[in-house]
């Protein structure tokens, strides 16, 4: 995968991103089993990494408390840990929910901060999680989203320790033609649609043979289509047109990953297992 990159938007995942793909993929659904870590790094080699870096991503993931490390023996295991599956819970709500009626009424959340240099991670944290949660920024230190989600966005707030650096409005705005001016400000719809058009030329003809290649093509288009909620606010139909391309992409997604969904699935079982 490193080698190939993402034909999608050449996206080039570091190893740790695509650990947390794999978690999400095939081993949220069975919260609560060890995973052995001879496995994973050997499913990372196979996706284009290094032993070394295979290694070093778990031991971050670890250290980020998204892993939970096990010994049996001489072996390793790793289990998810209560703040992953909430992670992978939430970036499932947004993926597999893209493009589907949200049920809007109306208002759209404002969210400012300063946070301070001694928080630095923080901030870079919260800069992740607002793209994922569909905000889009205005302008240094501000953040628009087109539905209210000021709950999801304090909660996140919260977690990271710097409500009292920030603030949190919401409402509805007044007139179309000023929102349509932040929105171009916020998000490149453009490039947001020749992503889309990316994605479905670059796997509207993806086969796989075999359990490896089932494998390595359901990581592929997970990973690239896990990118999308980063880059897509959803805005009312009524303010914009969505982008051309995503009720195609969006459909062949949900096609290709249950076809490809149980071998996939063996390949990873059999990697993890092979002790």
């Amino acid at each position: 995968m490193r080698a190939q990159g993402d034909g999608a938007d050449g996206f080039e995942p570091t190893p740790q991103e695509l650990v947390m793909t794999l978690l999400g993929v095939y081993v949220s659904p069975r919260a609560g089993t060890p995973v052995w870590a001879g496995g994973l790094v050997a499913l990372l080699i196979e996706l284009g990494f290094s032993p070394g870096a295979a290694r070093i991503a778990l031991t971050r993931l670890a250290r980020r408390d998204l892993l939970s490390r096990r010994k049996r023996g001489r072996r390793v295991y790793y289990l998810l840990t209560e703040r992953a599956l909430a992670v992978l819970e939430e970036g499932d709500r947004r993926i597999f929910s893209l493009g589907e009626p949200k049920g809007d009424t109306g208002e759209w959340t404002l969210l400012w901060h300063s946070i301070p240099e001694a928080q630095r991670r923080a901030r870079e944290a919260l800069v992740r999680r607002l793209r994922f949660l569909g905000f889009g920024s205005i302008q240094d230190g501000t953040w628009l989203a087109s539905r209210n989600v000021a709950d999801a966005a304090g909660a996140l707030l919260d977690e990271l320790g710097i409500r009292s650096h920030a603030g949190l409005l919401r409402g509805i705005p007044v007139g179309h033609g000023d929102v349509h001016a932040f929105v171009t400000r916020a998000w490149d719809m453009a490039a947001l649609d020749r992503r889309y058009g990316a994605f479905v030329a670059d796997f509207s003809s993806a086969t796989a043979d075999d359990d490896h290649a089932a494998f390595a093509l359901l990581t592929r288009l997970v990973h690239t289509f896990r990118q999308f909620p980063l880059h897509d606010p959803e805005l009312p139909v009524e303010l914009i047109d969505a982008p051309e391309h995503r009720a195609e992409a969006v459909a062949l997604f949900h096609d290709l990953h249950a076809k490809l969904g149980p071998a996939a699935q063996r390949h990873f079982d059999e990697v993890t297992t092979n002790e």
